[in-house]
């Protein structure tokens, strides 16, 4: 964001009450720092100044000054503390290590991916997606960036570390730094893992020698840094500690329902909306902001029920819950203006797949229009060059039988005797013929070549969400395929994959049966899929899956696989 000179607007001291607020608005940002931390970082008398600037790309931004050096900046009402500030507080993000070869690319507006992250023998730390990190670099804990987490600890683990990292928004050295007295990080130790341990992190060594392979994607801001060496290295390593270095499960449960909460809030529920059901705000809108890959369980964290949970936000003056008719509750106010929620910093959406958010009104749900293809191999070229195509070139079913039939009428291969037949010539015998055929066969009826034609190209399907270019894509297309499993103790479980190609959300899928079926889901990796996620649910759910694929969602029942599976009435 300060890679390149930003203009300044105004520079002012700032007010009594302003100072208050800011303290209030640090204290509700990082909890962690505590009162007296937070006196110390806004002190009551010293200068502080306010500086309104434009970065070189037009965002505006607010700086908070003290002794000279930048301390925050204000970005759409959220805080982020400065490389100054994390100096004196290196605990106060959680922070990530990279490669010191890496910061120069940092410093030019690359993102971090993911391979140039250094695994420490700790593991990496928990974070969800959208969370603020600090950057530090390997033998040094001192912070040389933040950036905004692009996956949860969980996705980039899944992901082999894999993929964009951070989105980084500041860097030592970058122009928002030189407006400070330009000082260089202090030398901080990197936490000790026990008291028999070096305090230098064990990282391979073979890494050290590969720093020249790194590579850069993109130009300018939009650069991203490689390190292709560090994912195959390092990778293991997490996986191996994740499971020992894990918050409790209830704690993260907690974490990611305050997420979920907050999100909703910020970016989905408006005024217009209350008074909103309790029900209607966890079913059509929290869920929805539950991250790629996670499941919101509120029975898994410490309020067990979203009233006792909506109790807390009320006591915290978030929200004003009412019981407008007998047992059912409803959210009759909100303040937007309350710091946790103009601090909550919203995390960044999934690029890969079309999310399903159920109930919200920007983004419904709509099935695509699919195509089945035939794509010309190299046996077949000279069938299909006359027409002006080529090995690769791909048509529908009817251009491909209109191709043939005006070949064999352009080449006077229709029987004089039967017009039904079609006579083949070297070429057809070659395109369609096995070689035990090729002297015994000497003539076809149509329906027998356009079927043969059609079986020996290669199938391929374009798939067209609404709004979007069309998706060309080689081989066969895969239904939505649902099956069921045995589980321990005789449970049954029901299994959905292949949800991404038709545009669907495997995690907002899972949110919504997870609602309606009152069941337990879990999202994991699709055995033998690429990039592909599968959702499990307890019990034979295919009657509600059903309803929702084919009613609810739309999708054409040839594309969904396994619905004769349902359990007949009275069964479960």
């Amino acid at each position: 964001m300060f890679a390149k000179a930003f203009r300044v607007k105004s520079n002012t001291a700032i007010k009594g009450s302003d100072r208050r607020k800011l303290r209030a608005d640090v204290t509700a940002a990082f909890p962690t720092l505590g009162t007296d931390r937070v006196s110390e970082l806004i002190p009551g008398k010293e200068e502080l100044n306010v500086v309104k600037l434009y970065a070189h790309k037009g965002d505006a931004v607010t700086v908070y000054m003290i002794g000279g050096n930048p301390i925050l900046f204000e970005l759409e009402k959220n805080l982020y503390p400065t490389v100054y500030t994390l100096w004196s507080y290196p605990d106060l993000l959680p922070a990530f290590t990279t490669w010191p070869l890496v910061l120069e690319k940092l410093v030019g507006g690359a993102d971090l991916m993911l391979p140039g992250v250094v695994v420490p023998p700790t593991g990496l730390p928990q974070v969800q997606q959208g969370d603020l990190c600090a950057i530090a670099l390997v033998g040094n804990r001192a912070p040389v960036a933040i950036g905004v987490a692009a996956m949860s600890t969980t996705q980039m683990l899944a992901s082999g570390l894999k993929g964009k990292g951070f989105s980084v928004l500041h860097t030592y050295q970058d122009h928002l730094w030189k407006s400070g007295d330009k000082s260089s990080p202090p030398a901080i130790a990197p936490l000790a893992v026990n008291p028999t341990d070096s305090n230098e992190e064990k990282v391979d060594p073979g890494l050290h020698g590969n720093l020249s392979s790194l590579t850069l994607e993109g130009e300018g801001e939009n650069r991203k840094v490689h390190h292709p060496e560090a994912s195959e290295d390092t990778s293991s390593g997490a996986l191996s500690q994740d499971s020992q270095d894990s918050k409790p499960l209830q704690e993260q449960m907690d974490e990611l329902l305050h997420q979920c909460f907050l999100h909703a809030l910020k970016s989905r529920v408006k005024k217009a909306d209350l008074p909103l059901l309790t029900s209607t705000l966890l079913g059509s809108h929290m869920f929805s902001c539950c991250p790629e890959g996670q499941q919101l369980d509120i029975k898994k964290s410490s309020y067990k029920k979203l009233s006792k949970f909506l109790q807390h936000m009320q006591q915290e003056q978030i929200v004003q819950v009412k019981e407008l008719s007998k047992g059912v509750e409803s959210i009759v106010a909100v303040d937007w203006r309350h710091p946790r929620i103009t601090s909550f910093v919203i995390p960044e959406p999934s690029l890969t797949s079309q999310t399903v958010q159920e109930g919200s009104r920007e983004q419904p749900y709509h099935p695509p229009d699919i195509k089945s293809l035939y794509c010309v191999p190299a046996s077949m070229t000279q069938l299909f060059q006359e027409s002006g195509h080529k090995k690769g070139s791909t048509l529908e079913g009817g251009e491909v039988r209109r191709i043939v039939i005006d070949y064999a009428k352009r080449n006077s291969l229709v029987d004089a005797d039967n017009r039904n037949l079609v006579r083949l010539d070297p070429i057809l015998c070659d395109c369609i013929l096995e070689k035990s055929e090729q002297h015994s066969v000497t003539k076809l009826p149509w329906d027998g070549l356009l079927t043969r034609c059609l079986q020996n190209m290669q199938p391929a399907y374009q798939v067209t969400f609404p709004g979007q270019e069309p998706i060309l894509k080689k081989g066969k297309l895969s239904p939505i395929d649902i099956t069921l499993a045995q589980k321990a103790y005789n449970k049954k479980v029901t299994v959905v994959r292949n949800l991404e190609t038709y545009g669907l959300d495997p995690c907002s899928v899972a949110a919504t049966l997870q609602q309606r079926c009152q069941a337990s889901t879990i999202i994991s990796p699709a055995p033998g899929a690429k990039d592909s996620l599968q959702v499990q649910i307890q019990g034979n759910q295919i009657h509600h899956l059903g309803r929702l694929l084919l009613e609810e969602y739309r999708l054409p029942g040839k594309y969904i696989q396994g619905l004769e599976k349902a359990p007949k009435p009275g069964k479960k």
